[in-house]
């Protein structure tokens, strides 16, 4: 019971992290940056800005502790992304439940009013999708997490097998005894326990980076070059699913009491249905 008190007030805590980060009008203002050109550095966001670099500084640190912005190391440069997850909690929590059908119908006429501008983000050499998480753990536990094929079945749904070794071929392998691999990639570089860079199907690639953090491990998750729309939809509601399974098996030995991913079965089984044709 107490276990679960703690659960509910952190959670709680995170979703008003949320809410103050969006009350300031210059945060929002940085979301709309970043929202129209995703992956930007510092001076790209103070341009237009009438304030100094710190402030700004400070505006998008509120915004990284409210997970709303991740942010991606390319050499010298730092970059910035909008990470939708919090926001799309937020949806599902006060506004879903309240107008879901009237809401996703409006949902879906913007969507495809906004398709033709998202299809030239996603053809960018940019990351579209950045995720990052915070997990109690050692480097060396979350490579081995990433990689050992009875772990990733435990967490993931699937087995993840390969030598991973650079220029070996993965594959995404299900747990019902078929063989059927949902996904087969190429192993593009690997450093143990730091870094880990597969493609994801074709064109997509999917690059793991394990960087210490104190006591515990931030693991960054960039998914880039997406062929459509559709893929981002489905590996936007995949990524934050696995990763909280992943989390919790290292952080508690045991994964979610429920797949997260069952949240959004029809798209799951739909694609694996897809899979299925395609092999056929």
């Amino acid at each position: 019971m107490q276990a679960n008190a703690c659960i509910i007030l952190r959670v709680a805590a995170d979703t008003d992290k949320v809410f103050k980060a969006l009350a300031d009008q210059t945060r929002r203002y940085l979301l709309d940056r970043l929202h129209e050109h995703n992956g930007q550095t510092l001076s790209e966001l103070c341009e237009h800005l009438d304030m100094a670099r710190q402030s700004v500084t400070q505006h998008v640190a509120l915004l990284e502790a409210a997970n709303l912005v991740s942010t991606v190391r390319r050499g010298r440069e730092k970059l910035h992304y909008l990470n939708p997850v919090p926001l799309h909690e937020i949806q599902e929590r006060w506004i879903d439940k309240f107008e879901r059908p009237r809401l996703r119908a409006l949902s879906a006429l913007k969507r495809r009013a906004e398709e033709h501008d998202m299809s030239d983000t996603l053809t960018t050499g940019t990351p579209t999708f950045v995720y990052v998480t915070y997990i109690q753990s050692t480097p060396e536990k979350v490579w081995h997490a990433l990689t050992d094929a009875d772990l990733t079945a435990e967490y993931w749904g699937h087995s993840n097998v390969s030598d991973w070794q650079a220029g070996s071929t993965w594959q995404h392998v299900r747990t019902d005894g078929s063989g059927v691999a949902d996904v087969t990639g190429t192993v593009v570089e690997t450093v143990p326990p730091k870094r880990l860079v597969i493609t994801f199907g074709e064109p997509s690639q999917v690059t793991f980076e394990i960087e210490p953090y104190g006591e515990i491990v931030r693991l960054t998750v960039t998914h880039e070059n997406l062929a459509t729309r559709d893929d981002y939809d489905q590996i936007s509601l995949g990524w934050p699913a696995v990763m909280a399974n992943l989390k919790s098996l290292l952080e508690t030995g045991h994964v979610l009491p429920q797949a997260p991913w069952e949240m959004h079965a029809e798209c799951r089984a739909e694609q694996m249905a897809k899979n299925d044709r395609q092999g056929s």
